[in-house]
Formats: structure tokens, C-alpha cells, sequence
């Protein structure tokens, strides 16, 4: 007997709507493997309309004082706290997330993030007005861009909505924000959310696949393009934006390493960094799964992570002793089995290395060993529960092999000796540098990498300032 899968619609210029065409696609619940809900696959026509309503309505939210932005920031962030059940809820849907974790480690975070860029907005930075010439007074006034076309991932879909679409309202900015194909039942509730507090079009959620993203950027109303996802997908809506010079903010992959000196305390390290490597299945741009540890401890570290691995559980949403869920998709499934299945014959498994159970997309927490630094799975990004292991001769070759990689997003340092702890974090070529920690992030601090890694900043007031333009006033005083 058939379950009649629930419509989601794409909230455009405050009312909920099909495509235009009618066309849609299931979506999935990966910890079943089954379909519980349709979502719009918009195409030109739905693309066309939501950058009608949110130029439209950026005139009248441009000129908003940052006081009012903030008030309705703040609002929202109140919304997400009342309605945190819901947004759960629907993210666990997504995602097959586990219900705990999604509630005590996303919601807190989420709302602070809001209310943090509701600050911001009245917090604006320049330099002082002045005379720089004899007879001119000059200051700098700091606008919104326009609208912003914003692309989410399916690891994070609200938290990633959050990190786009606040940043971008307190600055002044309309959004167009378009979730994974994947995973848009939350960010379908969030427009629900948002939609009660601000006025129609401020604000618009547009459900599709890749095309619908192509035609986001490729459309002449945007004044910025931001995406989180794969360097596949940065590199295409780069070279999309510059055929008519928009902006673009790219948040992509990373491959973080992660050094641990013989200096440390390795049950510590173990934990911390089984922790941070496979919190949502590694289905994390900063995940610790690169791990190169020095030669003296390396048989005991990878023993004793090894074990921490073999202990860590994957299973469904209300099992409250998991620490992760399913992968997302099918895809992602094979992707990260396939590292496995093609590892070089000096690479050994130490943990895990298998899907687990029949139903949904799980797999086991991993550990692989033995590994060379031009190996496949030590250059390419996995994103899955799967850790490596190097082993290094001194801080020199530590350096050589941890910055040896396309992306510079993330890495982490794990030693007691600060004056070591200071020479890698100057050496170490990536966005952020931990210090025996690994994953924390705060809105107060900026996220973002080089290289591969993409360009521009998430959280902060770095974060804020790229949803910004800066226009220079000159005005005589010979009047």
C-alpha cells in the first residue's frame, strides 16, 4: 500500500508555489532509502519570477535601518528557538541525522549565528570622514550588494541556510537561497519561518538541481553568487559569474590534516580527533580524517584509534547511542565505498571499511593505514566516516605533507610545545589552524580557505562584510 508523499513548494515573494511547469522530484530519507516527500524542479520560469520578487523588494530592505534589520533578525532567531522542534524534525528528515545531536548541537548554534549578524548590522566599520585634499572633505559608505543567488549543501542544509541567508539580510541584501535537491525540507520550514517576520520578497527559497543552480547564477538580476559545495561546483558558478562580473563567495572542500606530535597525550588526541572526524558521517569540509602522526607513537596511535573507531555506532535517528547517521545519497555512498575498494595494496584497514545494515546508506566508521602521500584517498576529498593515517619523520616533512594537498580549508595541531604550536600554525596553509581542538567554531571567528578551497568568508565580521559594497563620497567644501 502506496504512502502519499508530502508536496513541498517554493516560497517565492511571500506565498508558497509549484514550478511553474509542474515538474517535480522525491525526495529521500537516507537513513530509509525512502521517499517521504516532492519538491519543485524549477526551471527558468520559477528562476525568472523569484529574481523579479527579490529585486523588488530590495529598494525598500536597503533602505531599512540597520536597527530595523536587526529587530527582524532577531525575531527570526526567537522563531527558530520556538519552533526548534519542527526544524529538528525536518533536518533529521533531510538528513538522517541522529535527533539528539541535531538538537543539541545545530539549533543552539544556528540561533546564535542569527543573533550575532543581527548585531552586526548595526555595527558597520569604515574609515572616519576627512579632508585628504585641501578643500574636499571624503567618507566611505558601506551598501548592500543587491540580491544574492545562494546555493546550500546537504551536510548542513539549515545550518549552511543560516551562514547565507543572515549575513546577507543584516547587511541590507534580498536573498534567492536554493537548497540541495536532497535535503530541502528544512530550508522549505525556514521560509516558512522567516516568511512571518519580513516583508514578501526579502526573502525567497527556490527547490531544484544543478540546472536550477546554473540558471541562479547565470541570470542577470543577482549582484553576488554564493555557494557551499564541491570545488566542482565552485569552479563552474565562478566561471558562470564572470561573464557578467558578479560576485562570487565559494565555501568548498577541504582535506584537513591533522598533526599530531609524540609529544601529546594520545588518549586525548585519539578522542578529539575521532570526534571531529566522523560527526556527521565526515561529511564535513573540515572533518579531522587526515591524520599524520610522528614516527615514534604512530603503532599506538592507530591502535588506540582503531579501537575509539570500532566502539563509535551508526544507526538511526532516535538511537540515542549513535554518534552519526546515514551518508546522504546513494551517490555518496559509492563514492566513499569506492576509496576503499580501490586502495593501494600497501594501505591497510584497520577499522570499519564496509556499509552496515540493508536499509538506508550507512557505513562504518574507518581507519586506514600505511598510506603514501600521493595515494587517491590521501589528495581527494572522501567525505565519509573514513580516516587516514601517515606517518612523519620530523616537523619539516610534517609541514611538506599537511600543505601538500589542492585545498586549504582547515587543519589542526596536536602538541604540548607552544613555541612548535606557533611555528606550524604560521607554516600550515590553510584558513584555520587548531591547536589540540579540532571542528569548534564560533560566529565570532571566520570560516573560509585558499586554494581549492574557495574564497570568502562564513560567520564573523568578515563574513559580514562580504555581503557589503564600499562607495567613496567626495564632497567640496567651497560651496
Amino acid at each position: 500500500m502506496s504512502t502519499e508523499l508530502r508536496r513541498l513548494r517554493n516560497y517565492i515573494d511571500g506565498e508558497f508555489r509549484d514550478a511553474a511547469d509542474g515538474r517535480t522530484t522525491e525526495v529521500v530519507n537516507p537513513a530509509t532509502g525512502e521517499a517521504y516527500a516532492t519538491a519543485p524542479l524549477s526551471g527558468q520560469a520559477d528562476v525568472d519570477a523569484v529574481m523579479a520578487a527579490a529585486a523588488a523588494a530590495f529598494p525598500v530592505w536597503r533602505d531599512t535601518t540597520p536597527a530595523e534589520r536587526q529587530k527582524a533578525l532577531l525575531k527570526i532567531a526567537d522563531a527558530f528557538e520556538e519552533r526548534a522542534e519542527e526544524l529538528i524534525a525536518a533536518e533529521v528528515e533531510n538528513t538522517g541525522k541522529p535527533i539528539g545531536l541535531t538538537r543539541t548541537e545545530e539549533i543552539p548554534p544556528m540561533v546564535d549565528q542569527i543573533r550575532f549578524f543581527a548585531g552586526a548590522a548595526r555595527m558597520l566599520e569604515g574609515r572616519s570622514a576627512g579632508e585628504y585634499m585641501e578643500g574636499l572633505t571624503s567618507m566611505i559608505r558601506r551598501e548592500p550588494i543587491g540580491v544574492c543567488a545562494q546555493v546550500a549543501p546537504w551536510n548542513y542544509p539549515m545550518m549552511m541556510a543560516v551562514w547565507k541567508f543572515a549575513p546577507a539580510l543584516a547587511a541590507g541584501n534580498t536573498v534567492v537561497l536554493k537548497p540541495s535537491d536532497t535535503t530541502p525540507a528544512s530550508t522549505v520550514l525556514i521560509a516558512e519561518i522567516i516568511g512571518s517576520v519580513l516583508p514578501k520578497g526579502v526573502f525567497n527559497v527556490i527547490c531544484g538541481d544543478r540546472e536550477t543552480g546554473r540558471l541562479m547564477v547565470e541570470h542577470p538580476t543577482p549582484a553576488m553568487a554564493s555557494i557551499t559545495g564541491s570545488v566542482r561546483a565552485g569552479m563552474s558558478v565562478a566561471e558562470s559569474a564572470s561573464k557578467d562580473l558578479k560576485r562570487v563567495h565559494l565555501e568548498l572542500g577541504g582535506k584537513a590534516p591533522v598533526v599530531v606530535f609524540e609529544d601529546t597525550d594520545i588518549p586525548k588526541a585519539v578522542e578529539g580527533i575521532s570526534e571531529a572526524g566522523y560527526f556527521n558521517a565526515g561529511q564535513d569540509c573540515t572533518a579531522a580524517t587526515r591524520v599524520l602522526v610522528h614516527e615514534s607513537i604512530h603503532d599506538e596511535f592507530v591502535s588506540a584509534l582503531a579501537k575509539a573507531a570500532s566502539e563509535i555506532k551508526t544507526g538511526q535517528p532516535d538511537d540515542e547511542d549513535v554518534l552519526y547517521g546515514p551518508l546522504n545519497n546513494p551517490n555518496q555512498l559509492k563514492q566513499v565505498a569506492g576509496f576503499i575498494e580501490r586502495l593501494p595494496a600497501h594501505a591497510k584497514v584497520e577499522a570499519g571499511g564496509h556499509q552496515v545494515g540493508d536499509k538506508g546508506y550507512f557505513y562504518a566508521p574507518t581507519v586506514v593505514s600505511g598510506l603514501k602521500q600521493d595515494d587517491e584517498i590521501i589528495q581527494r576529498e572522501v567525505f565519509g566516516p573514513v580516516i587516514t593515517v601517515q606517518s612523519f619523520r620530523d616537523e619539516e616533512q610534517a609541514v611538506e605533507w599537511a600543505n601538500g594537498v589542492e585545498y586549504a580549508l582547515a587543519s589542526s595541531v596536536w602538541t604540548k610545545d607552544h613555541g612548535r604550536a606557533m611555528r606550524m600554525s604560521k607554516k600550515l596553509d590553510f584558513g584555520c589552524v587548531w591547536i589540540n581542538t579540532h571542528i569548534p567554531l564560533v560566529a565570532e571567528m571566520p570560516h573560509g580557505g585558499f586554494k581549492k578551497s574557495g574564497y570568502g568568508k562564513d560567520l564573523s565580521a568578515y563574513g559580514f562584510d562580504d555581503y557589503t559594497r564600499i562607495k567613496h563620497v567626495m564632497t567640496s567644501l567651497d560651496v
